[in-house]
């Protein structure tokens, strides 16, 4: 039986340097990488107040080849039926499909516009 004590390994490389370098660096590159382009012009976004129940205005639906949908009703029944919401002066949020032509789109409007609806919303999906 050996009761020596057991031999020392050799001295081993001291870690906290290597972590000194690595800091120095991840300081270095976050104050010199530029994370999102700087905007040309300052843009302030517009202020958005959510409407709820009665108060929020009636939705418009486009699907991608341009049929309509506006409560309940389809097509050019859609449109009479904005047409008799139109004489309580209303505006209206148009939702249509990212994939539908623009021309329809125009010629909607223009319906829209015909058929006596004062504010026209553009409005995305929701996410």
């Amino acid at each position: 039986m050996d009761f020596s004590p057991p031999k020392k390994d050799s001295k081993s490389e001291p870690i906290l340097p290597m972590i000194n370098v690595v800091f120095l660096l991840l300081v270095f590159f976050l104050l010199t990488a530029q994370i999102a382009p700087r905007a040309p012009f300052d843009v302030v976004p517009p202020k958005v107040t959510l409407k709820t129940g009665s108060e929020a205005a009636p939705v418009l639906f486009v699907s991608s080849d341009g049929e309509t949908f506006f409560q309940g009703e389809t097509g050019a029944e859609a449109l009479n039926a904005i047409r008799a919401h139109a004489q309580q002066e209303i505006s209206l949020i148009l939702r249509a499909d990212a994939h539908v032509d623009a021309t329809k789109i125009v010629r909607l409007l223009t319906e829209l516009r015909a058929a006596g609806v004062n504010k026209i919303q553009l409005a995305g999906q929701p996410q």
